[in-house]
């Protein structure tokens, strides 16, 4: 065997190492150099927000090849890191690293939400990963404790734009899966801690 061979046969093992750790948790994580971080389960609101998201997608999706998972799809992005984001679209056919098919590997459209409480440089590095995936076109960040949207959408293979959506009447373009939806939409029966304030003083 030669040295090339060795070299590759190393790391396919390594990532089968990964991959068959990452589904030996029992609980979301994200996992970063084979080494998995157990994540808390999402509250009311957080939830509230990824049904509504995936509802007002999914209802624009028929007569197109795009499939839709939600919370519990690991991710293989680039820099040997590897997730669950809240909502994973895959226009066309879907890959996946190996038979199980629970592992995918070309992501178009990733959502995550995240909120005042999450760890600043946790979510970067995520980010920084959705950006070096080649597959990823389009990367949605939902705020959960206020009204904004951060969405990133690719132009070539080293520009992206960004934009900040902030009002309920602003329509998210998702241009990769040829989809808009309205903040509207995805905020649908959230109530903010400040509007929860407020009403028990009026009360």
């Amino acid at each position: 065997m030669n040295e090339k061979a060795v070299t590759q046969s190393a790391r396919a093992g390594s990532r089968e190492d990964i991959v068959g750790s990452d589904r030996q948790i029992a609980h979301r994580g994200d996992n970063s150099n084979g080494s998995a971080v157990g994540r808390p389960g999402a509250d009311r609101w957080h939830n509230l927000i990824v049904s509504n998201t995936a509802i007002a997608i999914g209802s624009r999706m028929h007569g197109h090849k795009c499939e839709i998972y939600i919370s519990n799809m690991r991710v293989k992005l680039r820099n040997n890191f590897s997730c669950c984001p809240d909502l994973v679209v895959v226009s066309g056919e879907p890959s996946f690293a190996d038979a199980n098919i629970d592992v995918l590997t070309n992501p178009t459209l990733v959502v995550d939400v995240f909120s005042n409480g999450t760890d600043t440089s946790g979510k970067t590095k995520k980010l920084e990963s959705f950006l070096e995936t080649d597959s990823i076109k389009e990367c949605l960040l939902i705020k959960r404790d206020e009204m904004r949207i951060e969405h990133y959408a690719r132009q070539n293979q080293k520009q992206w734009i960004y934009r900040i959506y902030n009002e309920r009447d602003d329509v998210v373009s998702l241009d990769s899966i040829n989809c808009k939806i309205s903040l509207q939409e995805i905020y649908a029966q959230i109530k903010f801690r400040q509007a929860e304030l407020s009403s028990r003083a009026v009360n």
